[in-house]
């Protein structure tokens, strides 16, 4: 009997013994410490290609400076917190409008006829949709409209009366076509206007001088025209990788009415794919059309695997004139190009890694 219980006993301390090692033997091992990689993103803008000189007040010099960190900070925050590309290059350029600094909304250049006509675009890289809007008159911030035609229309750019339906349709908010005026701006097309009559010259680009006709040449060499081509953009990549862009533009000073620069073509002034890059153009539409610039920069790396640097410089310095303007872009991987073959271009630019930098002239 005793020897019985021995028995039982000790099956029972084995059973116990094995009950209190089996959880030792399959806790697993505690897993390595985790890497985390951060979040990338990179954004650029432009306030246009022809700038002040050098020698302008400091106190101008300043508030282009300061306008134009302005807006990439707002920009810097969106991308950094998760905003998608396409909702930070909208916000940018909304900001950018409403800013008497730039020919963009609030500050935007007269035509010859005394009144303003807006144009703008986007484009989201993640998908090709795209929308723009063309000769706009009341729409504060044209390119929300354009945004609208890309999400709420199957088309892809509206222009005129169409555009003005459409922004009521829409609710957006209109202001007076005088609400974009500013006493610079009405100082600029006076001095074109008053060259006009001095050279009895009309208001379209001839063939020697495509940038703008002789009088606003003459004009642009007292150095005032030049600010008055100050078109805005933004390009971004967000940390999802997806890029987008967005440009917006008064035109030229006293430029003929009705007349439709690159801002608001696809592929000319704004372009955007995942494929390979973002691209803003500003400066002299006419040539930025005939060489459908943005497009191009991108089929480049597409098509020839050329890095988004190569095929920029190419555009700019290869097929452009020299003044016709410059371009801003960024490609899959979050390289930033700013290049411009004129005197300088307003630009800034950020990215997760740290940069951040503003700069007007070269």
């Amino acid at each position: 009997m005793k020897t019985h219980v021995l028995v039982m006993a000790m099956a029972l301390l084995a059973a116990m013994s094995g009950c209190a090692t089996r959880p030792a033997a399959t806790v697993e091992q505690a897993p390595p410490p985790q890497t985390f990689t951060p979040a990338r993103w990179a954004i650029v803008i432009h306030g246009g290609a022809g700038v002040i000189p050098k020698d302008s007040p400091r106190e101008e010099i300043a508030s282009r400076q300061a306008s134009l960190a302005f807006a990439l900070s707002e920009g810097r925050n969106r991308l950094a917190r998760g905003d998608s590309a396409v909702d930070t290059v909208e916000a940018v350029v909304r900001i950018l409008e409403d800013d008497a600094n730039f020919n963009a909304g609030v500050g935007a250049a007269f035509n010859e006829q005394g009144k303003h006509e807006l144009d703008a675009s986007i484009m989201d890289g993640a998908t090709l949709n795209a929308g723009a809007v063309a000769g706009v008159r009341t729409v504060k911030n044209p390119v929300s409209l354009a945004r609208l035609v890309m999400t709420q229309t199957p088309h892809v750019l509206l222009m005129g009366d169409g555009a003005e339906e459409f922004a009521t349709a829409m609710n957006v908010a209109r202001v007076p076509n005088e609400h974009f005026s500013t006493p610079r701006r009405r100082e600029m097309l006076d001095e074109v206007l008053r060259e006009r009559a001095k050279t009895k010259t009309k208001a379209k680009s001839s063939v020697d001088e495509p940038r703008m006709d002789r009088a606003s040449a003459g004009a642009a060499r007292s150095g005032r025209i030049a600010a008055a081509t100050g078109t805005v953009g933004c390009v971004a990549m967000d940390t999802r990788g997806n890029l987008a862009s967005a440009t917006s533009t008064g035109g030229l000073t006293g430029k003929r009415y009705g007349r439709v620069g690159d801002t608001p073509i696809i592929g000319a002034g704004t372009y955007a794919s995942n494929a390979s890059c973002a691209v803003s153009c500003t400066g002299t539409g006419e040539q930025f059309i005939r060489h459908t610039v943005a497009r191009d920069i991108a089929a480049r790396m597409e098509l020839k695997g050329e890095t988004l640097e190569a095929s920029a410089r190419h555009l700019i310095f290869n097929v452009l004139k020299p003044d016709d303007g410059g371009i801003i872009a960024i490609d899959r991987d979050g390289n930033i190009v700013m290049l411009f073959n004129g005197e300088g271009m307003f630009r800034a630019a950020s990215d997760s890694g740290g940069m951040s930098v503003v700069k007007i002239w070269e």
